[in-house]
Parts: structure tokens; C-alpha cells; sequence
């Protein structure tokens, strides 16, 4: 057995399955152990990003890790972005990058590079394998410092020669501490909530899964506390019979506005909210002095994997020591938009989809300006999840929809999906084809940056030159979705209408495999 196949047969015996690749030379003895060890799926990406994000969303709906396999730091650094949402999106995933031999390192070829430096900004665990019969102890390692829900990136760089060279059997999986429930902030949340003045309880992480939001709406009910998610959440369950909880707005005076009434802040999940850009005359952080803050259960990446309560088994705790009934709090009844008519605009996109996605899909939301009526749309529609852009490194969408469409097989994966932040990893496409995955997309072609439009007169630039609408544009050439889909292997149509919309959004939900519907606005 050589230090390849000790890795995998330790990744397979802690539960691993799927590895998204784009490997080079260097990880040629890890790829043809691949075929050696049952139980391992290989899937391709035509581009790092593409891979890592798709390891983001397999993750998010899998609760347990990926592993990603890429070729040295350039095709490391091509995979960053999405690294970098999926750390922000609290996401288990395992790198496993290939490095020159030992003995070749001196010798500075031209792909050698600092692979650690690259790899620490956005990796909780960065690690060198220095032999081969080392390499299934650092592969266990590296799983147990991703963890699962909650978990974190890691990164274990691997030597070309040690991935051949001989080595031992592999090691067992390394057990996860069994996380206590923090009685102490508990006690402090309970505390804060009975007292007098208006509380919110801002959700994040676990807490928006559904017995974390049954949870929060017991705790809602007691006590007369407002529930808000968080602005991005990584996974978001909701729907008809789920609790309610809208989400904090984008702009931070709109969340200055939305938190005003409230006293209390309880955090649970979910960071305290910071405004995403600083703007001249606005605050960074987006809580006052005059408000109190309750960190009950806040994302901790320097506690060990594991370690960190449950923020939802902690909220049934605090929903007890408030004496909530057991099945207090009120659920979204059932009401979908009517299938709209007429041209296309972001209120008709919205409620079409709202209106034909089926019960437990999985929407990927990545459409920036034109997704913003979809949260109003969608929020009777049947049981669903939706997965947002953690980190604001666009490009998410197509490969996180890829990743949760493996995750979750039995589930429809609607990708609603700007133009221009698709362009940046539309290679997903590809491999959604090649792996006959059933994911649709909904390309929102409005042919333009058009956050960018409203950062201009944010900026004060009521009316921009030439050169700088040159850079909000995506026109000249115009990009043909249809032609880009097909080409890649995706059923492709155009639609103008909202009624055509429906009608093809139904059709491609009925037949399983990927789809692309490009709606120009």
C-alpha cells in the first residue's frame, strides 16, 4: 500500500464519498488510486473555483466534508474565492493539494510556490505531509479539524513522492468531542430576554435549519422576541409550516433602521451585523451603544471542531429554561404567488419560481439586485432551502448548486443565478451535464454589474461617464446563455415572457438532469 491509497481508505472509513478534482502532474499517483478504493467519487471541474465551491455546497447540505484535489498554489489560488465563502459559510471541506517531490522543491521549477501562505487565509488547519507513512495520520487529522455541521477548511498539503512511496495501513477515524450545552450563556440569554424592552434574536448557522428555527420560534412566543437571519445565511430552511424569520437587509442603513426598535441583540449563530462595505458617515458596526448585546451562541473559529455547542440544541435549552410551550410559536401557512404574467422584471422572476418549485428544492441564490422580491415571494411556497452567498466572492452559485445537487440527489436544485457573477464559473455547467445532475439553472440576464449602477450613486456619481458605465456593462458583445449552455452540454432556452418562464421552469423540473433558462430583463 503506498501513501495514496492509506489516504483514501482512511477518508472512506470516516465516511468520506465524493472528491471534487482538477488535478495536475503532481497528484498523478493520488488520481490512479482512485479506481483502487471503493467507495470514493470522483468528479470533475474544468476550474478550481469550480471544485471548491461545489465542495461548499455538497458540505452545507451533507453536514460532513468533501475533499477537493488541485494542483499545487496557482491551481490552489484559482479555488480561493469560493474557500473563502465556504469559511464564511462555516462549511467542512478538506483540500488536498498536490506539491513538487521533496527532493525536487530546491530546484524552484516554475509552478513551485509558497502553498502554506496562500493556504492559511482561508484554512482553519494548513498542514505539510512529510512522508508517506504519515500521510493516513494527517488525513485524519485534517477530517477531524473540518469537523462536520459547523465545520471548518482544512488543507493538507501532500509531496508528490510521498503520495507513491510505501506506507502503512490506514488510520481510524478521529472521534469528535460531544459538545456540551454553555448552561452559563444560557442562563445570560434567559436573563436578557426577561428583561424589560423590546429583544431580537438574530439567527445564523444551525439555528436556520428547522428544529433550530422551531426552536427560536418557542423562544419567540415566550418571550415576544423579534426573529431575523442573518443577511447571507449558509443554509436557510423555510417555507409553509416552518417558524418566520426575515432577514437582516443589505445596506446597513436599512439595518440600522430594521434593529432600531429593539434593546436586546441575542446572537445566536449568527456574527454581530457589520456593515458588508464602510460608506463615509456610517457606522461599521451596525449595533449602538444604547443596545445590549447577548453573545449566546457566536461562530468561534479558534474553538476546536466539535467543542462549540450546538446553537440549535441550544436553543431548545433557553427555549426550556423560559418555560415555552413545547410546540409554541407561529408557522408560515401555505400561500404561493399566483404564476405571473406580462414582461419579465425581479417582482415576476420571484413569484415565478415561487410558484412551480417543488417541495423540498434546494434553491442556490446568487442573483444579486433581481433576487431581492424572491425571499417575500417564496416565503409561503412548499418546504425548501436556500443556500446564499456567504462571503461575497460571486461566482457561488453555479458550483454550490452543483455540490448540493450531489449532497442531495433526491432533492431539485433551482440555481437562480445573476449573469454576470455566472460568468465567473459557468464550467460548473459542464460538469452538471457529465454527472447528470439535476439542477436548474435561472440566469437573470439583465446584461449588466447592476449592484455596480447602485454603488455608483451611492458613491455620489448621479451620472457616470462612459468609461465607468463601461465597466458596469455586459453588453457589446452580449453573452448568449443559450449557445454557452448548450455548448456544455445543458438543455438551454431563452424566454422574454413571464408566462414562458413558468412554462419552461415546469417542464425542466419535470424531467431530471440539468437545465439553463436564460431570462433577459
Amino acid at each position: 500500500m503506498n501513501g495514496a491509497e492509506s489516504l483514501y481508505r482512511t477518508a472512506v472509513a470516516a465516511g468520506i464519498e465524493v472528491c471534487f478534482a482538477n488535478p495536475g502532474t503532481t497528484e498523478m499517483p493520488l488520481v490512479g488510486m482512485l479506481d483502487r478504493v471503493p467507495g470514493m467519487r470522483a468528479v470533475l471541474g474544468l476550474f478550481e473555483g469550480v471544485c471548491t465551491g461545489a465542495a461548499d455546497g455538497y458540505a452545507r447540505m451533507a453536514e460532513k466534508p468533501a475533499l477537493t484535489l488541485l494542483h499545487l498554489g496557482p491551481g490552489f489560488a484559482n479555488g480561493i474565492a469560493n474557500l473563502h465563502n465556504a469559511r464564511r459559510a462555516r462549511s467542512a471541506v478538506v483540500n488536498l493539494i498536490g506539491d513538487h517531490a521533496t527532493w525536487h522543491l530546491a530546484a524552484d521549477a516554475p509552478l513551485t510556490s509558497d502553498i502554506e501562505s496562500l493556504a492559511r487565509p482561508v484554512s482553519h488547519w494548513v498542514r505539510r505531509n512529510r512522508h508517506a507513512a504519515e500521510l493516513a495520520t494527517d488525513m485524519a487529522d485534517a477530517l477531524a479539524a473540518a469537523g462536520g455541521a459547523g465545520g471548518r477548511v482544512a488543507t493538507l498539503i501532500i509531496p508528490h513522492d510521498t503520495q507513491y512511496d510505501a506506507a502503512h495501513g490506514p488510520v481510524a477515524p478521529r472521534p469528535l468531542p460531544a459538545a456540551a450545552v454553555d448552561t452559563a450563556a444560557v442562563e445570560r440569554a434567559a436573563a436578557a430576554l426577561r428583561g424589560s424592552g423590546p429583544a431580537v434574536v438574530l439567527l445564523g448557522g444551525g439555528a436556520l435549519q428547522a428544529h433550530g428555527l422551531r426552536a427560536a420560534a418557542r423562544i419567540a412566543a415566550a418571550t415576544g422576541a423579534r426573529l431575523f437571519a442573518e443577511t447571507f445565511p449558509a443554509r436557510f430552511d423555510r417555507g409553509a409550516g416552518l417558524p418566520a424569520a426575515d432577514r437582516l437587509p443589505y445596506f446597513p442603513e436599512q439595518v440600522l433602521e430594521a434593529l432600531a426598535p429593539f434593546r436586546t441583540i441575542v446572537l445566536a449563530g449568527a456574527r454581530e451585523p457589520v456593515a458588508f462595505f464602510g460608506y463615509a458617515g456610517m457606522p461599521s458596526r451596525l449595533v449602538t451603544a444604547q443596545q445590549e448585546v447577548v453573545a449566546f451562541s457566536v461562530p468561534d473559529a479558534h474553538r476546536p471542531p466539535g467543542t462549540e455547542p450546538c446553537t440549535a440544541t441550544m436553543l431548545e435549552a433557553l427555549a426550556d429554561a423560559l418555560g415555552a410551550a413545547p410546540e409554541g410559536g407561529a408557522v408560515v401557512h401555505s400561500q404561493r404567488p399566483d404564476a405571473p404574467t406580462g414582461l419579465l422584471e425581479p417582482g415576476s422572476v420571484a413569484a415565478a419560481i415561487a410558484a412551480v418549485q417543488p417541495e423540498r428544492a434546494i434553491i442556490v441564490e446568487e442573483a444579486a439586485t433581481t433576487g431581492i422580491a424572491y425571499a417575500a415571494a417564496s416565503a409561503g411556497a412548499p418546504p425548501h432551502s436556500l443556500l446564499c452567498l456567504t462571503g461575497g466572492a460571486i461566482g457561488q452559485g453555479p458550483p454550490c448548486a452543483t455540490g448540493a445537487a450531489i449532497a442531495c440527489p433526491d432533492r431539485p436544485v433551482i440555481n437562480f443565478q445573476a449573469d454576470g457573477s455566472a460568468m465567473y464559473t459557468w464550467q460548473a455547467l459542464w460538469t452538471q451535464a457529465r454527472e447528470s445532475l439535476n439542477v436548474t439553472t435561472v440566469v437573470c440576464a439583465n446584461r449588466a454589474y447592476r449592484i455596480l449602477m447602485f454603488e455608483l450613486m451611492r458613491a455620489g456619481i448621479v451620472e457616470p461617464g462612459p468609461k465607468a458605465m463601461s465597466l458596469t456593462s455586459l453588453s457589446s458583445p452580449t453573452i448568449d446563455w443559450v449557445l454557452l449552455g448548450r455548448g456544455l452540454g445543458v438543455p438551454s432556452v431563452r424566454v422574454e415572457t413571464a408566462e414562458t418562464l413558468v412554462t419552461e421552469l415546469r417542464r425542466a423540473l419535470a424531467d431530471p438532469g440539468p437545465h439553463l433558462i436564460e431570462m433577459v430583463l
